[in-house]
């Protein structure tokens, strides 16, 4: 059942991409290069990498972010760039599943917000949703775990303020 945290903002350095679906493996692929820059420059990451949705626009499209927390200050080569997820309160479910039931696990935590009157922080934009907070954690290291039925994600969505 889902629960609502408090979060602190968390810095991080990430790469963007707009894509399908069908694509996502385009933007996933880019988490090992960026965690082997950090640790090229002796930066250990502050927590687990993730997925962040910036915009949801029609059509099953996302900009989605693959994102790395990090502490302290780091400059990154074009085309990864620094962010940061903001603090606030955070609707938080964890999944235990393969990549391929996210989408139901999303709406499973959408429909109980709806149910329990919960406000997102997410706007109405030119191409679509745009979400202040929408994150998919991953905790397990699938090098060292390579049954994806048994990976865990934790799912934030940032409440409005």
């Amino acid at each position: 059942m889902p629960s609502i945290v408090d979060r602190p903002a968390q810095s991080y350095v990430a790469e963007r991409a707009t894509l399908g679906l069908e694509e996502f493996p385009r933007i996933a692929d880019r988490l090992p290069p960026l965690i082997g820059t950090l640790a090229g420059h002796g930066i250990v990451p502050a927590g687990a990498p993730f997925f962040r949705y910036r915009v949801l626009h029609p059509g099953m499209r996302f900009t989605v972010e693959a994102g790395v927390p990090i502490e302290g200050g780091f400059t990154p080569e074009e085309p990864a760039f620094l962010g940061e997820v903001l603090a606030g309160k955070y609707v938080l479910d964890t999944y235990v599943g393969a990549p391929d039931g996210l989408v139901a696990a999303t709406e499973a935590v959408l429909t109980w917000g709806a149910a329990e009157g919960v406000t997102w922080d997410v706007t109405e934009g030119p191409d679509g949703q745009e979400w202040g907070g929408r994150l998919e954690v991953l905790r397990t290291n699938p090098l060292e775990v390579p049954d994806p039925t048994q990976w865990v994600t934790d799912l934030l969505f940032r409440l409005a303020d």
